[in-house]
């Protein structure tokens, strides 16, 4: 099994793919927007592909970042079910 990059990477990445903003991703997350930066510029490197393309002021996902995104979005959703309490699951 390939290692899988952090969930630290996997959230910068969801979370920039979702705002559109590598700072609006920054602040939600609590880092540096160079941090954000970094972690998607290693998760390209990881993939091969460019996952995000500048678009005025923002970033948008490309077509291998739109992807890519869906699956991890699906992922983490897994995780934060897993880890959800009881009583959260009930509702």
């Amino acid at each position: 099994m390939a290692q899988m990059p952090s969930l630290q990477t996997l959230r910068a990445f969801e979370a920039a793919g979702r705002l559109n903003s590598y700072s609006k991703a920054a602040e939600e997350l609590g880092l540096t927007h160079g941090a954000v930066s970094h972690r998607i510029r290693e998760l390209e490197e990881r993939m091969g592909v460019k996952l995000f393309a500048r678009a005025g002021n923002s970033m948008r996902l490309t077509e291998d970042g739109l992807r890519l995104h869906v699956r991890v979005r699906q992922g983490l959703s897994v995780l934060e079910e897993a880890f959800a309490s009881p009583r959260a699951r009930a509702r």
